[in-house]
């Protein structure tokens, strides 16, 4: 009998191009040649650059063998708090950031110095150390080999390190991906580099609380997308760069408590953006920009302790966002501008400890945001414009002592514990609302006992008492 081959057989869901009634080895042949087998196993990291990252670890932190508990860094089974890691183009896992000092992430041992070697990390992008250099003194470095240093790099902040030390080096301008650098909290000196003003991808820079010496330098201006600028608490002189002026995406700048001198340049007045602006306890003087009033996304601005030694200027009454206004300590004089009531959104008002004059304006009433005001130790006068409401709302955050010709309507006098007299009252001095001092007290019979009297009223009582006894 005719034996009629059987028709070839395909798989519809495997698509194969080819038929089943093929010779066995041939058929895994193609099958095998049509589907490579998938890799299971994940590609690790570059044995240099894993090399570099265990002797980061081990100069750093003695929290784990490093080595040992995590062999395989940046895979899922074998990676710590601390650590982040990034898919590179060339299919590998490489590590993108690295934290220090808070926990979960690693701790700093107390021999622990800067490290360096984080910058021969290809990848890295973010970098932070926090409360890590706390007994070994060490310095800040960057590779002066251009080719080592990660162009990859976008933050690195060094935070609340009393041990780190010596100048800010010239060469972290090869770090020109940074966007954020913060070196704040440390014992950092010397000079600001200009270099640093060459890293023209920043967008914030905090330098504050250190023991930085010289001059804000001028280039300063380079910086046009910088949005943050902290160089407050050094010991930074001279005066404040007009080319601040051209950091037209300024949201905040805070140079207090350094010995900046001369006045505000009129720079100032072309950052629209500006939120935040912090100058006080400098030796700041004279006039104020003539265009201050163009700041009007000005929320904040503190200039306390500064030899001004001008009447308060009109123009803060038209900064309308304003929230925080703090002048005290600055010599000024004059009235109090009736334009400040005008400040509907503010919440602080500092006068304190200034030669102002004349009345409280009667609008200062009608801010229904203040919560607290101080308008103490100046020369103000006439009577206090607050009703009970207002009196009892800011309460112990209204402090209007220090004014004798203030005084308070006798309606309010219950409401009132600010230092403040009744008007009409005969003692001009001594306040109602206050603790009276010890030489204040008066005697039973109204009248004041002078100690001497005191004295000798007792010495005579004693010497009788001893004479019955006799």
């Amino acid at each position: 009998m005719l034996q009629l081959s059987e028709p070839p057989i395909y798989l519809d869901t495997m698509c194969l191009p080819f038929p089943l009634s093929l010779p066995p080895l041939l058929l895994l042949l193609l099958l095998l040649l049509s589907h490579p087998p998938s890799t299971t196993t994940a590609a690790t990291m570059l044995p240099s650059e894993s090399e570099t990252l265990f002797k980061i670890m081990e100069s750093m932190s003695s929290d784990q063998p490093w080595r040992i508990s995590h062999p395989t860094p940046c895979q899922p089974s074998s990676s710590w708090p601390g650590i982040e890691c990034k898919i590179g183009k060339d299919n590998r896992p490489h590590v993108s950031r690295l934290d220090f000092g808070t926990s979960p992430n690693p701790s700093c041992k107390k021999t622990a110095t800067f490290p360096s070697l984080i910058f021969s990390l290809p990848f890295l992008q973010s970098a932070f150390f926090f409360n890590c250099f706390t007994h070994t003194k060490t310095t800040l470095s960057v590779s002066q080999n251009r080719a080592s240093s990660p162009a990859s790099l976008q933050q690195l902040s060094l935070r609340s390190n009393p041990a780190l030390s010596g100048p800010i080096p010239p060469q972290i301008s090869d770090l020109k991906s940074l966007e954020i650098l913060t070196l704040s909290q440390n014992r950092l000196s010397g000079p600001i580099p200009s270099e640093i003003f060459t890293l023209r991808k920043l967008i914030h820079l905090d330098l504050s609380y250190n023991v930085l010496t010289g001059t804000i330098p001028m280039q300063l201006g380079s910086l046009r997308n910088l949005q943050g600028l902290d160089l407050s608490y050094n010991s930074l002189i001279g005066s404040i760069p007009d080319t601040v002026g051209q950091l037209g995406l300024l949201q905040k700048v805070d140079f207090s408590s350094n010995q900046l001198t001369g006045s505000i340049p009129n720079g100032i007045e072309k950052l629209g953006f500006l939120v935040f602006m912090a100058l006080s306890n400098n030796k700041l003087s004279g006039k104020f920009p003539k265009g201050l009033e163009k700041l009007q996304s000005l929320q904040y601005f503190i200039l306390d302790g500064n030899p001004m030694h001008i009447p308060l200027p009109l123009e803060f009454g038209k900064l309308v966002k304003l929230q925080e206004l703090r002048l005290a300590d600055s010599g000024y004089s004059g009235t109090i501008p009736e334009s400040f009531s005008q400040l509907k959104n503010l919440s602080t008002l500092s006068l304190q400890d200034n030669r102002l004059t004349g009345e409280i304006p009667v609008g200062f009433g009608s801010l229904s945001h203040i919560y607290h005001m101080n308008l103490s130790r100046n020369m103000l006068g006439g009577v206090v414009p607050f009703n009970a409401s207002f009196l009892k709302r800011l309460g112990r955050n209204l402090d209007l002592s220090g004014n004798p010709g203030l005084c308070v309507s006798s309606s309010e006098a219950h409401s009132l514990k600010v230092g403040v007299n009744v008007c009409g009252s005969s003692d001009q001095i001594a306040s109602p609302a206050l603790p009276l001092k010890n030489s204040q007290a008066p005697s039973p019979s109204g009248l004041s006992i002078k100690p001497f009297f005191l004295y000798a009223v007792l010495c005579v009582l004693g010497l009788h008492h001893q004479m019955f006894l006799v």
